[in-house]
């Protein structure tokens, strides 16, 4: 059976109400190097996110933002303190089910894109379906379906380079939904981006977190933070507040 045409309801993550939150960290804490030299990048912080919360991570360079975000995507494990996801702890994770945790409990995107340029915005969504194991046909309609949803409907078969910066970042944040992901996590998604693109990549975002898709957005420019519906500070390695926005804003997204 042909599956039904994509919708942004398609893509949204489980009800936003949960006893679970979709992470939690306890007392985190991030150490680089040994004795003077040590590093201390995250030193312990405690924080919950729940289903369909819309968070921006902001901080200046060197707050440790971008440790965090490793952390949060399991790209790096913890010194100490408790990582869990879904409720599961990923310290007692091995290699090979933290990169399944990465390619389908997680979407990523990324500032610089980190498309592949000799493959079609289509192919480039198709990777994570293809490292889980996903028949042709399916992948392929689903791919189709995630690239229709941020606009992209009639630039399947274009390589990057033939992109926009702002559509090669849609094509990133398609490739981040092809899996449907407990969490979308994006880092600086609009650095890279003139006002236009940013505000079209915001559109989505907001679309998404409407939809009760649970986002985390690491970032340094207020602008970002402000369609976020929470903001945590980050300083030294500390989370130093944590506020709520005002309602999101309504952005048109361009085709």
């Amino acid at each position: 059976m042909t599956p039904a045409a994509a919708s942004i309801d398609d893509f949204a993550a489980a009800p936003t109400t949960s006893s679970t939150p979709v992470l939690e960290l306890r007392d985190i804490r991030q150490v680089y190097g040994e004795g003077e030299a040590a590093v201390h990048a995250i030193r312990g912080i405690d924080l919950e996110v729940t289903g369909g919360d819309y968070v921006a991570i902001m901080g200046p360079s060197g707050s440790g933002k971008s440790t965090l975000m490793n952390l949060l995507g399991c790209l790096d494990i913890a010194s100490s303190g408790q990582y869990l996801l879904g409720g599961v702890d990923v310290s007692s994770l091995d290699d090979r089910a933290l990169a399944k945790v990465r390619n389908e409990q997680i979407g990523f995107v990324f500032q610089s894109f980190n498309l592949i340029p000799r493959m079609t915005a289509l192919s480039n969504v198709e990777l994570p379906l293809i490292y889980g194991g996903v028949k042709r046909a399916e992948r392929r309609q689903l791919a189709r379906e995630a690239l229709e949803l941020v606009g992209l409907a009639d630039r399947v078969n274009h390589l990057p380079q033939a992109l926009s910066g702002g559509q090669q970042q849609r094509v990133a944040i398609a490739r981040a939904l092809v899996t449907s992901p407990t969490i979308v996590l994006a880092d600086e998604p609009t650095g890279n981006l003139d006002s236009e693109s940013t505000d079209d990549v915001l559109g989505i975002l907001d679309s998404l977190s409407r939809a009760g898709r649970t986002i985390v957005v690491i970032t340094h420019e207020n602008n970002v933070g402000d369609h976020a519906a929470r903001v945590l500070s980050i300083r030294d390695g500390l989370l130093v507040a944590d506020r709520r926005n005002r309602p999101l804003p309504t952005v048109e997204v361009a085709a």
